[in-house]
């Protein structure tokens, strides 16, 4: 069975689902531990709840980012990961390390990627008047937020919405979509090659997965 290894920074919204997932066996592998940079992080609590190994690495107790992720890269290794999954972490990847797990590395972004990369999407699809928004699974490449997409899902927005609103519609579709997208991965079905993602043995356009079937 695959090992995942899921990073975390806050509540983990996205960890709860992939756990979910893999209790359903909805994905064939195995969540071999939990990491995060936020000693407080709420999702540390989720994954102690499903027994699943915890390590907390704080952002203040590394002179930078080189040091950080030269630590992170040695504690992955005694996990063996086949997969590492960014589930809200808010560190930026350094290119050593990203270039150590190429292909290995997936993200998901709250906008309709290249649109809005970075932080506070939803703020900025409402104060440009989009009529939609949405979440981006990707896999990470050096650029913030440009590596090859591989799904997409879109969500309204309407006159009266808050932030918050759109936020919680993104949501409900990245607890749905997430977890597909790894299955894609453990199976096999999904890889990285030359800066592109391929399914099935197919390349993917440039704004994923295309199909209104999973």
């Amino acid at each position: 069975m695959k090992n995942l290894v899921v990073l975390i920074s806050g509540n983990g919204s996205n960890l709860q689902a992939i756990i979910d997932a893999c209790q359903k066996q909805n994905i064939t592998a195995k969540i071999s531990a939990v990491f995060s940079d936020n000693p407080t992080a709420y999702g540390l609590e989720r994954a102690k709840q499903a027994s699943i190994p915890t390590v907390v690495m704080p952002k203040a107790d590394y002179v930078d980012n080189q040091t950080y992720d030269a630590s992170l890269m040695t504690e992955l290794a005694q996990y063996q990961p086949d997969l590492i999954v960014l589930a809200g972490y808010m560190r930026i990847l350094t290119p050593r390390f990203v270039s150590h797990y190429l292909g290995k590395i997936i993200n998901i972004h709250p906008s309709l990627l290249p649109k809005y990369p970075g932080l506070n999407t939803h703020r900025k699809a409402l104060a440009n008047g989009d009529k939609e928004h949405g979440t981006s699974i990707h896999f990470v490449t050096e650029k913030l937020d440009a590596g090859p997409i591989i799904l997409q899902a879109k969500v309204p927005i309407f006159v009266e919405d808050q932030p918050q609103d759109i936020i919680a519609r993104v949501q409900t579709q990245e607890h749905r979509i997430y977890p597909l997208v790894i299955n894609w991965f453990v199976e096999g079905r999904l890889v990285m090659v030359n800066n592109s993602a391929f399914l099935d043995g197919c390349k993917l356009p440039e704004q994923g997965y295309a199909s209104d079937e999973d």
